[in-house]
Protein backbone atom coordinates (compact mmCIF):
# COMPACT_ATOMS: atom_id res chain seq x y z
CA UNK A 1 0.00 0.00 0.00
CA UNK A 2 1.28 3.51 -1.21
CA UNK A 3 1.72 6.53 1.23
CA UNK A 4 -1.46 8.30 -0.45
CA UNK A 5 -3.27 4.98 0.09
CA UNK A 6 -2.52 5.03 3.80
CA UNK A 7 -5.61 5.96 6.02
CA UNK A 8 -4.98 9.00 7.83
CA UNK A 9 -6.10 9.58 11.22
CA UNK A 10 -6.36 13.29 12.67
CA UNK A 11 -4.85 13.98 16.23
CA UNK A 12 -8.57 14.31 17.44
CA UNK A 13 -9.48 11.33 16.01
CA UNK A 14 -6.86 9.28 18.35
CA UNK A 15 -7.96 11.32 21.00
CA UNK A 16 -11.42 10.08 21.22
CA UNK A 17 -10.20 6.58 20.48
CA UNK A 18 -8.26 6.45 23.60
CA UNK A 19 -10.95 8.59 25.73
CA UNK A 20 -13.41 5.73 24.86
CA UNK A 21 -10.95 3.11 25.47
CA UNK A 22 -10.43 4.63 28.59
CA UNK A 23 -14.03 5.29 28.88
CA UNK A 24 -14.51 1.38 28.30
CA UNK A 25 -12.35 0.28 31.13
CA UNK A 26 -14.71 -1.45 33.62
CA UNK A 27 -12.36 -0.21 36.43
CA UNK A 28 -13.11 3.51 35.23
CA UNK A 29 -16.87 2.18 35.01
CA UNK A 30 -17.24 1.45 38.21
CA UNK A 31 -15.24 4.06 39.65
CA UNK A 32 -17.27 6.59 37.27
CA UNK A 33 -20.47 4.57 39.13
CA UNK A 34 -19.45 5.31 42.50
CA UNK A 35 -18.37 8.91 41.54
CA UNK A 36 -21.94 10.01 40.52
CA UNK A 37 -23.88 8.43 43.01
CA UNK A 38 -21.20 10.42 45.40
CA UNK A 39 -21.90 13.66 43.65
CA UNK A 40 -25.78 12.87 44.09
CA UNK A 41 -26.40 12.34 47.58
CA UNK A 42 -23.69 15.45 47.86
CA UNK A 43 -26.60 17.36 46.61
CA UNK A 44 -28.80 15.58 48.31
CA UNK A 45 -27.82 16.63 51.83
CA UNK A 46 -27.24 19.73 50.47
CA UNK A 47 -30.58 20.61 48.65
CA UNK A 48 -32.32 19.38 52.30
CA UNK A 49 -29.49 20.81 54.88
CA UNK A 50 -29.24 24.57 53.18
CA UNK A 51 -32.91 25.77 55.01
CA UNK A 52 -32.35 23.88 58.30
CA UNK A 53 -28.57 23.31 59.12
CA UNK A 54 -27.08 26.21 59.89
CA UNK A 55 -23.48 24.26 59.29
CA UNK A 56 -24.61 23.69 55.95
CA UNK A 57 -25.17 26.69 54.27
CA UNK A 58 -22.83 26.65 51.14
CA UNK A 59 -22.21 23.42 48.63
CA UNK A 60 -18.56 23.53 50.01
CA UNK A 61 -20.08 22.93 53.13
CA UNK A 62 -21.80 19.43 51.81
CA UNK A 63 -18.46 18.75 49.83
CA UNK A 64 -16.68 18.96 53.27
CA UNK A 65 -18.76 17.02 54.79
CA UNK A 66 -19.27 14.39 52.03
CA UNK A 67 -15.67 13.67 51.92
CA UNK A 68 -15.09 13.63 55.83
CA UNK A 69 -18.06 11.05 56.27
CA UNK A 70 -16.86 8.55 53.77
CA UNK A 71 -13.48 8.49 54.96
CA UNK A 72 -14.67 7.38 57.92
CA UNK A 73 -12.49 10.46 59.78
CA UNK A 74 -15.98 12.09 61.44
CA UNK A 75 -15.35 15.42 63.09
CA UNK A 76 -18.64 15.56 63.99
CA UNK A 77 -18.41 19.86 63.41
CA UNK A 78 -21.39 18.80 60.53
CA UNK A 79 -24.54 16.81 61.77
CA UNK A 80 -27.62 16.23 59.42
CA UNK A 81 -30.80 17.12 60.98
CA UNK A 82 -33.74 16.42 58.21
CA UNK A 83 -34.33 12.80 57.24
CA UNK A 84 -33.40 12.88 53.73
CA UNK A 85 -29.76 14.23 54.80
CA UNK A 86 -29.71 11.10 58.02
CA UNK A 87 -30.45 8.80 55.06
CA UNK A 88 -28.04 10.22 53.25
CA UNK A 89 -25.25 10.44 55.32
CA UNK A 90 -26.16 6.51 56.50
CA UNK A 91 -25.76 5.62 52.85
CA UNK A 92 -22.27 7.60 52.55
CA UNK A 93 -21.13 5.73 55.48
CA UNK A 94 -21.49 2.88 54.31
CA UNK A 95 -20.38 3.61 50.48
CA UNK A 96 -17.13 4.77 52.23
CA UNK A 97 -16.57 1.55 54.29
CA UNK A 98 -16.98 -0.13 51.55
CA UNK A 99 -14.69 1.77 49.55
CA UNK A 100 -11.85 2.02 51.96
CA UNK A 101 -12.29 -1.76 52.67
CA UNK A 102 -11.92 -2.08 48.91
CA UNK A 103 -8.74 -0.03 48.41
CA UNK A 104 -7.22 -1.22 51.62
CA UNK A 105 -7.42 -4.69 50.48
CA UNK A 106 -5.81 -3.72 46.84
CA UNK A 107 -3.14 -1.85 48.19
CA UNK A 108 -2.38 -4.77 50.99
CA UNK A 109 -2.65 -7.33 47.94
CA UNK A 110 -0.36 -5.04 45.37
CA UNK A 111 2.19 -5.07 48.42
CA UNK A 112 2.40 -8.39 49.37
CA UNK A 113 2.22 -9.63 45.67
CA UNK A 114 4.94 -7.08 45.31
CA UNK A 115 7.13 -8.54 47.64
CA UNK A 116 6.76 -12.08 46.09
CA UNK A 117 7.80 -10.82 43.19
CA UNK A 118 11.16 -9.70 44.82
CA UNK A 119 11.78 -12.85 46.83
CA UNK A 120 11.04 -14.62 43.77
CA UNK A 121 13.44 -12.19 41.44
CA UNK A 122 10.44 -11.64 39.21
CA UNK A 123 10.55 -7.45 39.71
CA UNK A 124 12.97 -4.78 37.40
CA UNK A 125 15.31 -3.01 39.17
CA UNK A 126 14.61 0.59 38.89
CA UNK A 127 16.73 4.00 39.57
CA UNK A 128 19.73 1.57 40.47
CA UNK A 129 23.05 3.20 39.20
CA UNK A 130 26.87 1.80 39.88
CA UNK A 131 25.54 -1.19 41.25
CA UNK A 132 27.39 -4.37 41.40
CA UNK A 133 25.96 -7.05 39.52
CA UNK A 134 26.87 -11.14 40.38
CA UNK A 135 25.77 -13.29 37.70
CA UNK A 136 25.49 -17.65 38.26
CA UNK A 137 25.24 -19.78 41.42
CA UNK A 138 27.57 -22.22 42.77
CA UNK A 139 28.20 -24.13 46.03
CA UNK A 140 29.41 -22.02 49.04
CA UNK A 141 27.27 -19.03 47.47
CA UNK A 142 26.30 -18.12 50.39
CA UNK A 143 30.73 -17.58 51.48
CA UNK A 144 31.09 -16.18 47.88
CA UNK A 145 28.94 -13.08 48.87
CA UNK A 146 30.51 -12.67 52.71
CA UNK A 147 33.49 -12.53 51.20
CA UNK A 148 32.85 -10.07 48.44
CA UNK A 149 31.06 -7.57 50.92
CA UNK A 150 34.26 -8.14 53.26
CA UNK A 151 36.79 -7.16 50.24
CA UNK A 152 34.38 -4.23 48.96
CA UNK A 153 33.66 -2.55 51.82
CA UNK A 154 32.25 0.19 50.28
CA UNK A 155 29.60 -2.08 48.94
CA UNK A 156 26.16 -2.38 50.60
CA UNK A 157 24.24 -5.48 50.10
CA UNK A 158 21.16 -2.89 48.98
CA UNK A 159 24.00 -2.28 46.22
CA UNK A 160 24.33 -5.45 44.80
CA UNK A 161 21.90 -7.26 42.51
CA UNK A 162 21.80 -11.27 42.21
CA UNK A 163 21.16 -12.86 38.79
CA UNK A 164 20.59 -16.31 38.36
CA UNK A 165 18.35 -19.46 37.75
CA UNK A 166 19.08 -20.98 41.12
CA UNK A 167 16.13 -23.03 43.03
CA UNK A 168 14.49 -21.04 44.93
CA UNK A 169 15.43 -22.41 48.27
CA UNK A 170 19.49 -21.74 47.28
CA UNK A 171 17.75 -18.20 47.01
CA UNK A 172 16.06 -18.35 50.46
CA UNK A 173 18.77 -19.01 52.34
CA UNK A 174 20.72 -16.29 50.86
CA UNK A 175 17.76 -13.99 52.14
CA UNK A 176 17.14 -14.92 55.12
CA UNK A 177 20.49 -13.93 56.39
CA UNK A 178 20.60 -11.02 58.18
CA UNK A 179 24.25 -9.76 56.48
CA UNK A 180 22.30 -9.71 53.17
CA UNK A 181 19.87 -8.35 54.11
CA UNK A 182 18.36 -5.65 51.65
CA UNK A 183 19.75 -7.48 48.67
CA UNK A 184 18.48 -7.99 45.29
CA UNK A 185 17.19 -10.64 43.45
CA UNK A 186 16.26 -11.38 39.55
CA UNK A 187 15.69 -15.23 38.71
CA UNK A 188 16.56 -15.93 34.85
CA UNK A 189 19.21 -16.58 32.35
CA UNK A 190 21.99 -13.71 32.69
CA UNK A 191 23.36 -14.49 29.24
CA UNK A 192 19.91 -12.87 27.58
CA UNK A 193 19.73 -9.50 27.03
CA UNK A 194 16.09 -8.77 28.36
CA UNK A 195 17.49 -10.04 31.73
CA UNK A 196 20.16 -8.37 31.45
CA UNK A 197 18.75 -5.31 31.32
CA UNK A 198 15.57 -5.66 33.85
CA UNK A 199 19.53 -5.78 36.16
CA UNK A 200 19.57 -2.64 35.18
CA UNK A 201 23.08 -3.65 33.26
CA UNK A 202 23.45 -0.08 31.30
CA UNK A 203 24.18 1.52 34.41
CA UNK A 204 25.93 -1.08 36.69
CA UNK A 205 30.01 -0.51 37.57
CA UNK A 206 30.85 -3.99 38.41
CA UNK A 207 29.72 -7.52 36.84
CA UNK A 208 31.03 -10.63 38.43
CA UNK A 209 30.29 -13.96 36.35
CA UNK A 210 30.66 -17.19 38.24
CA UNK A 211 31.23 -20.49 36.78
CA UNK A 212 27.36 -20.70 36.57
CA UNK A 213 26.13 -24.75 38.52
CA UNK A 214 22.55 -23.37 38.94
CA UNK A 215 21.75 -26.58 36.54
CA UNK A 216 23.15 -29.45 34.80
CA UNK A 217 25.52 -28.25 32.26
CA UNK A 218 28.83 -29.34 31.37
CA UNK A 219 32.46 -27.63 31.98
CA UNK A 220 32.03 -27.14 28.12
CA UNK A 221 28.36 -25.45 28.51
CA UNK A 222 29.76 -23.03 31.62
CA UNK A 223 32.32 -21.75 30.10
CA UNK A 224 30.79 -21.25 26.72
CA UNK A 225 27.89 -19.26 28.98
CA UNK A 226 30.04 -17.13 30.39
CA UNK A 227 31.76 -15.96 27.08
CA UNK A 228 28.66 -15.56 25.76
CA UNK A 229 27.71 -13.39 29.09
CA UNK A 230 30.77 -11.10 28.48
CA UNK A 231 30.20 -10.27 25.05
CA UNK A 232 26.68 -9.50 26.00
CA UNK A 233 26.99 -7.68 28.68
CA UNK A 234 30.03 -5.47 27.12
CA UNK A 235 27.87 -4.65 24.23
CA UNK A 236 24.84 -3.50 26.44
CA UNK A 237 27.34 -1.56 28.57
CA UNK A 238 31.06 -0.78 27.38
CA UNK A 239 32.68 0.93 30.33
CA UNK A 240 31.48 -1.73 32.98
CA UNK A 241 34.27 -3.97 34.80
CA UNK A 242 33.52 -7.49 34.67
CA UNK A 243 35.33 -10.27 36.20
CA UNK A 244 34.51 -13.71 34.76
CA UNK A 245 35.18 -17.63 35.98
CA UNK A 246 36.18 -20.18 33.65
CA UNK A 247 37.04 -23.52 34.20
CA UNK A 248 39.51 -24.36 30.69
CA UNK A 249 41.88 -22.15 29.84
CA UNK A 250 41.20 -21.93 25.80
CA UNK A 251 38.11 -19.91 26.61
CA UNK A 252 40.59 -16.79 27.94
CA UNK A 253 41.63 -15.81 24.56
CA UNK A 254 37.55 -15.40 23.67
CA UNK A 255 37.07 -13.18 26.83
CA UNK A 256 40.25 -11.33 25.98
CA UNK A 257 38.63 -9.99 22.66
CA UNK A 258 35.72 -9.30 24.57
CA UNK A 259 37.43 -6.77 26.89
CA UNK A 260 37.07 -8.77 30.07
CA UNK A 261 39.15 -7.19 32.54
CA UNK A 262 39.42 -9.59 34.65
CA UNK A 263 40.16 -14.02 34.11
CA UNK A 264 39.73 -16.57 36.71
CA UNK A 265 41.18 -19.77 35.98
CA UNK A 266 39.74 -21.99 38.81
CA UNK A 267 40.61 -24.99 38.10
CA UNK A 268 44.00 -23.86 37.04
CA UNK A 269 44.60 -22.02 40.05
CA UNK A 270 43.51 -25.43 41.92
CA UNK A 271 46.09 -27.73 39.84
CA UNK A 272 49.23 -25.07 40.41
CA UNK A 273 48.34 -25.07 44.39
CA UNK A 274 48.34 -28.61 44.36
CA UNK A 275 51.63 -29.29 42.60
CA UNK A 276 53.00 -26.21 44.55
CA UNK A 277 51.74 -28.02 47.44
CA UNK A 278 53.13 -31.14 47.13
CA UNK A 279 56.84 -30.26 47.27
CA UNK A 280 56.97 -30.36 50.64
CA UNK A 281 57.90 -26.24 51.72
CA UNK A 282 55.06 -25.04 53.02
CA UNK A 283 53.96 -23.00 49.26
CA UNK A 284 50.08 -23.49 49.91
CA UNK A 285 49.89 -21.97 53.76
CA UNK A 286 52.43 -18.56 51.85
CA UNK A 287 49.35 -18.67 49.03
CA UNK A 288 46.90 -18.54 51.34
CA UNK A 289 48.35 -16.11 53.92
CA UNK A 290 48.93 -14.01 50.53
CA UNK A 291 45.18 -13.65 49.35
CA UNK A 292 43.30 -14.74 52.39
CA UNK A 293 40.64 -11.87 53.46
CA UNK A 294 40.30 -13.48 56.67
CA UNK A 295 44.23 -12.74 57.83
CA UNK A 296 45.96 -9.17 58.21
CA UNK A 297 48.46 -10.13 56.44
CA UNK A 298 48.68 -10.22 52.31
CA UNK A 299 49.00 -8.60 48.93
CA UNK A 300 47.41 -5.41 48.46
CA UNK A 301 47.15 -2.06 45.67
CA UNK A 302 47.54 0.98 46.85
CA UNK A 303 47.15 4.00 43.99
CA UNK A 304 50.16 5.74 43.20
CA UNK A 305 50.07 9.62 43.66
CA UNK A 306 49.83 12.03 40.12
CA UNK A 307 53.64 13.61 40.80
CA UNK A 308 55.08 9.69 40.94
CA UNK A 309 53.42 8.88 37.62
CA UNK A 310 56.22 9.36 35.06
CA UNK A 311 58.72 8.95 37.90
CA UNK A 312 60.96 5.70 37.88
CA UNK A 313 60.48 2.65 40.00
CA UNK A 314 63.51 3.15 42.01
CA UNK A 315 62.67 7.28 42.92
CA UNK A 316 59.10 5.92 43.93
CA UNK A 317 60.49 3.06 46.11
CA UNK A 318 62.76 5.66 47.75
CA UNK A 319 59.74 8.02 48.21
CA UNK A 320 57.85 5.52 49.98
CA UNK A 321 56.90 6.27 54.05
CA UNK A 322 55.41 2.75 54.87
CA UNK A 323 56.25 -0.47 56.42
CA UNK A 324 54.52 -2.51 53.72
CA UNK A 325 57.17 -4.33 51.00
CA UNK A 326 56.79 -2.69 47.37
CA UNK A 327 56.67 -6.00 45.21
CA UNK A 328 56.21 -4.22 41.90
CA UNK A 329 53.42 -2.01 39.45
CA UNK A 330 50.27 -3.07 38.05
CA UNK A 331 50.19 -1.51 34.46
CA UNK A 332 46.46 -0.71 33.18
CA UNK A 333 44.09 -0.67 36.08
CA UNK A 334 40.33 0.15 36.17
CA UNK A 335 38.20 0.02 33.27
CA UNK A 336 39.57 -1.78 29.88
CA UNK A 337 37.18 0.29 27.93
CA UNK A 338 38.27 3.94 29.52
CA UNK A 339 41.98 2.75 29.44
CA UNK A 340 41.71 1.83 25.09
CA UNK A 341 40.22 4.85 24.98
CA UNK A 342 43.01 7.55 26.48
CA UNK A 343 46.04 5.27 24.82
CA UNK A 344 44.29 5.38 21.41
CA UNK A 345 43.68 9.80 21.99
CA UNK A 346 47.28 9.31 23.02
CA UNK A 347 48.17 7.51 20.33
CA UNK A 348 47.13 9.93 17.43
CA UNK A 349 48.71 12.79 19.19
CA UNK A 350 51.56 12.57 17.01
CA UNK A 351 51.87 14.10 14.05
CA UNK A 352 54.15 11.53 12.03
CA UNK A 353 51.80 8.90 10.07
CA UNK A 354 54.03 5.87 10.84
CA UNK A 355 54.27 6.30 14.17
CA UNK A 356 50.66 6.29 14.43
CA UNK A 357 50.12 3.34 12.85
CA UNK A 358 52.55 2.03 15.30
CA UNK A 359 50.97 3.45 18.57
CA UNK A 360 47.73 1.96 16.97
CA UNK A 361 49.44 -1.38 16.39
CA UNK A 362 50.45 -0.70 20.40
CA UNK A 363 46.76 0.12 21.66
CA UNK A 364 45.46 -3.37 19.95
CA UNK A 365 47.68 -5.48 21.85
CA UNK A 366 46.93 -3.27 25.11
CA UNK A 367 46.39 -5.65 28.06
CA UNK A 368 44.49 -4.61 31.24
CA UNK A 369 45.69 -5.16 34.87
CA UNK A 370 49.29 -6.91 33.52
CA UNK A 371 51.37 -6.88 36.96
CA UNK A 372 55.38 -6.25 36.66
CA UNK A 373 57.11 -8.01 39.16
CA UNK A 374 60.06 -6.18 40.71
CA UNK A 375 60.85 -4.00 37.99
CA UNK A 376 64.72 -2.31 37.27
CA UNK A 377 65.00 1.09 38.86
CA UNK A 378 64.98 2.69 35.48
CA UNK A 379 61.43 1.36 34.68
CA UNK A 380 58.88 4.51 33.97
CA UNK A 381 55.82 4.20 36.33
CA UNK A 382 53.22 4.66 33.85
CA UNK A 383 49.94 6.11 34.05
CA UNK A 384 46.38 4.26 35.11
CA UNK A 385 48.53 2.27 37.32
CA UNK A 386 48.66 1.23 40.72
CA UNK A 387 51.46 -0.50 43.28
CA UNK A 388 51.58 -4.06 44.68
CA UNK A 389 52.60 -4.13 48.39
CA UNK A 390 52.80 -7.04 51.03
CA UNK A 391 51.28 -6.22 54.06
CA UNK A 392 53.15 -7.63 57.12
CA UNK A 393 50.89 -8.06 60.56
CA UNK A 394 53.40 -6.77 63.31
CA UNK A 395 54.09 -10.31 65.48
CA UNK A 396 53.72 -9.31 69.54
CA UNK A 397 56.20 -11.14 71.65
Amino acid sequence: MSKKNEPKYSPLKKFFTRLLGFLTNPSVCVGLIIFLILVVIMLVIYASEKDRNDNINTLFDAIWYTIVTITTVGYGDITPVSVFGRISAITLLVVGVAIFGALSGKFASFLLDRQQKKDRGLLTMEKMKNHFLICGWKPNFEKILEGVLIANPEVSPENIVLLNNADRSCMEVIQSKEDFKGINYIHGDFTEDATLIKAQIKTAERVLILADASENYSTLEIDSRTVLAVITIKNLNPRIYCVAEIFDSKFEKHLSLARCDEIILTKDYEQNLLVQASSGKGMSHILRELISEETKSGIILAPIPDKCVGITYGEYRESLKTKDILIGILENTGNFYMRRKEALAEAQKNPDMEKIVSNLKKVKSLKSNIPVFNPKDEYIIPDSSKAIFIHGETIEE
